[in-house]
């Protein structure tokens, strides 16, 4: 074999494993973005399952509460259906618990305390979610972005992802606390 075929051999190999290692982590990446999205779903599904018995536990000693305790079910309804919609069920839940703060009672009980405390958990653990979302999105698309491996991307169809965001500018600002 004369050098320049040695040459061109080496480069198309050099190339063609480029091209291979560039859509392997194009691949990662997306999959990460795909974990990332199913972690913030599983929460949403825990907090799903939670809120109907966080609303009977103060449904029992706030009837007068009605209008927010049907709010709360009807967000948790759409949630499932339209996860921009967890951000309302969010404000409608500090809301919900506020209303608790009312009823020493029910402060007291160990089952609605245990209920606040696991709802305080899934809003952690989903916190957590939508940022290693976040972070997957931000490396997946600095590669698609990033030259030379954009290249590999349009040519293979990989597309942006989008950020998690909050669907309110309200939902940015601080909660208003009142004494």
């Amino acid at each position: 074999m004369n050098p320049v075929s040695l040459a061109l051999w080496t480069a198309a190999v050099l190339l063609v494993g480029w091209l291979a290692w560039t859509y392997n982590r194009l691949v990662a990446a997306r999959n990460a973005v795909k974990e990332g999205w199913a972690g913030i779903e599983v929460q949403l599904k825990r907090r799903h399952d939670l809120v109907p018995m966080l609303v009977d536990a103060v449904g029992a000693y706030a009837r007068h509460e009605r209008g927010l305790l049907e709010r709360v079910a009807q967000l948790r309804t759409r949630a499932v259906a339209d996860p921009e919609e967890e951000a309302r069920l969010s404000h409608e839940l500090e809301r919900l618990l506020a209303v608790a703060e009312a009823y020493p009672e029910l402060k007291a009980s160990a089952n609605f305390l245990n209920l606040q405390k696991q709802l305080v958990e899934v809003e952690e653990d989903l916190q957590l979610a939508r940022r290693y979302y976040n972070g997957a999105v931000r490396v997946y698309n600095t590669l698609l972005q990033s030259f030379p491996t954009l290249l590999v991307a349009r040519r293979f169809g990989f597309t942006p992802a989008r950020f998690f965001e909050l669907p309110l500018a309200t939902e940015a600002r601080p909660p208003e606390v009142k004494w």
